[in-house]
């Protein structure tokens, strides 16, 4: 269905001006903007997915990945089409790399109170958005979750970060929880994965996020070897984690694995992951996870205070909690996230 578009401004004739995103793009009549999500039709945007559904699942929160952030809980996990970073090792191309207009009718249509609903009978404990960038739908997403919020159901935005502090202003509001994909700290690296080369919105609205909004912050990085994986790069990475979002923002460390554009490229060796996640421990991070290798000791929670396992994931949905209310059950020390208590 079309439905009016959010964030955009009227330009001369009429072309628009597209402000969701940092691409900001001029639309004549008749013509979509770089994601294909948005047409300009008589001189108005339009969004073309609103609603429209391409992957729908019920999972674990740790498979984001968010690991502070309600451990072990499952949450109706939902994805569109269209993308606004064209990364060439994305691993699901086929939706955030396909043909929008063309592959509407492989989507199905949910409205905001059909979602809201699924995850009701599913036990949910909250929505994401995940599997493309969610910002494409952004008027559908915000809908859901104005209702999710008054239903008592969590939220969370799995990201890349590129919208605009406009939209980004108006969904923090009905937000908490924020998986920002940080693909590396220079711009070469940008615009060598995603053909993206104006990065500093991506670090601004994750700090934004965290310190203006109070959303709990999670930060992933793939790392994809040749590309993001010296340690000078990781370490500004860390750096910029440190100063701020602050030394108990998760860090997760992905392991690459070849796909699409990149599929000549080598997995990430498993002593790399580890060399990085004892660097990111050094620069004073609390949480650095190694994501992506089954029953890893990097996917674990540490107790910053006594050091043992307070959170146990041998798989994503295999979680063992040694949490009381928010605190070490060892020291009792008070672990930094958001936790579903009992009772």
């Amino acid at each position: 269905m079309l439905k009016e578009a959010l964030l955009w401004d009227e330009f001369t004739g009429k072309s628009v001006r597209c402000q969701l995103c940092m691409r900001k793009c001029m639309i004549d009549e008749g013509a979509m903007g770089w994601c294909q999500t948005r047409l300009n039709k008589a001189g108005k945007l339009y969004t073309l997915t609103y609603g429209r559904v391409s992957s729908l699942s019920v999972s674990s929160i740790e498979k984001k990945p968010m690991f502070n952030f309600f451990p072990g809980t499952v949450w109706l996990s939902l994805g569109s089409l269209g993308c606004n970073f064209q990364c060439h090792g994305c691993q699901s191309w086929e939706l955030s790399h396909c043909e929008v207009k063309n592959d509407l009718r492989k989507t199905s249509y949910m409205s905001p109170e059909m979602v809201i609903k699924k995850a009701k009978q599913n036990g949910c404990q909250g929505i994401v958005f995940t599997y493309n960038e969610p910002t494409m739908w952004f008027e559908f997403v915000l809908d859901v979750f104005k209702l999710a919020k008054k239903t008592e159901l969590s939220t969370c935005f799995v990201t890349n970060g590129y919208m605009s502090p406009k939209a980004l202003d108006m969904i923090a509001p009905y937000l908490d929880g924020f998986c920002l994909d940080v693909k590396g700290a220079f711009m070469e690296s940008y615009t060598r994965i995603a053909d993206v080369s104006d990065i500093n919105i991506v670090f601004s609205n994750g700090s934004d996020a965290k310190r203006k909004f109070a959303i709990h912050v999670e930060v992933v990085t793939n790392v994809i070897p040749g590309y993001n994986s010296n340690e000078k790069e990781m370490k500004e990475i860390a750096a910029w984690v440190f100063a701020e979002l602050g030394k108990d923002t998760p860090w997760h460390l992905t392991r690459f694995f070849p796909y699409g554009g990149l599929k000549d490229v080598p997995p990430t060796p498993v002593d790399l992951l580890e060399n990085l996640r004892n660097m990111g421990l050094r620069e004073g991070l609390l949480y650095v996870y190694i994501s992506n290798i089954s029953g890893h000791a990097g996917l674990n929670t540490y107790c910053q205070s006594c050091k043992k396992v307070i959170v146990k994931r041998k798989e994503y949905d295999e979680v063992e909690s040694k949490l009381i209310e928010g605190r070490c059950s060892y020291c009792k020390a008070l672990i930094f996230g958001r936790f579903a208590f009992k009772g």
